[in-house]
This record gives C-alpha cells, sequence and structure tokens, in this order.
C-alpha cells in the first residue's frame, strides 16, 4: 500500500508541474502575441472613408451591415479604427459604393 501511494504522489506532483508549465507558456504566447499585435498596429495604419462616405450616400449602418452580411457592430468598428477589414470584405464594401478599394481604404506606413 504505501507504494501505491507514493506512486500516487509522484504522478500528482507531475501532472501539477505539467499542468504549472503549461500555464507559464500559454501566459507567455498571451504576452508575445499582445506585444506583436501592438507592434504591428503601430507601424501600419489602415484608416477609412467609410462613416464619410455612408452619409454622403444617406444609408444606415444597419443597411449597410444588411448589404455587406456583417453586423451593424463590424460596421461601426471599422468606421471608427479599431477594426481593419478582410480583403474580401474591403472589396465588397467598395462594390457597394462603386468606388475602389483605395477610395475607402487608405494605408499609411510608419517607419
Amino acid at each position: 500500500m504505501n507504494k501505491n501511494k507514493g506512486a500516487g504522489r509522484v504522478k500528482f506532483v507531475y501532472f501539477f508541474f505539467l499542468w504549472k508549465i503549461n500555464l507559464i507558456f500559454t501566459k507567455l504566447v498571451i504576452i508575445l502575441y499582445v506585444k506583436l499585435t501592438f507592434r504591428f498596429r503601430r507601424r501600419c495604419n489602415v484608416k477609412n472613408r467609410l462613416e464619410e462616405i455612408r452619409k454622403e450616400k444617406g444609408i444606415t449602418q444597419e443597411q449597410l451591415a444588411n448589404a455587406l452580411e456583417v453586423s451593424r457592430q463590424t460596421v461601426g468598428s471599422l468606421e471608427n479604427g479599431r477594426y481593419n477589414p478582410s480583403i474580401i470584405l474591403a472589396f465588397k464594401i467598395a462594390r457597394f459604393f462603386n468606388l475602389s478599394i483605395e477610395e475607402v481604404f487608405i494605408y499609411e506606413e510608419k517607419i
């Protein structure tokens, strides 16, 4: 019986150690992801004229969202610059307004 209890403790310590290593690794991955994301955001800015163009055409966020098959919150986030669209969504937006992508989205690279 004593051997089994000792083996159980060893297994517990081993799994606890693996769990702790996994937790530390996960935290490091998250920290690295956040740092790289913010570094990339600082170097590359994509601005847009979406709100200006949408209001010019007299379209609501809800109407635009329905036409693009996205949520109204996505349109709001695009207009506020909190979200950069996928290339497919950028094409859909440009085609919806009969404009080129460059007329809607302005790419600025910081050195």
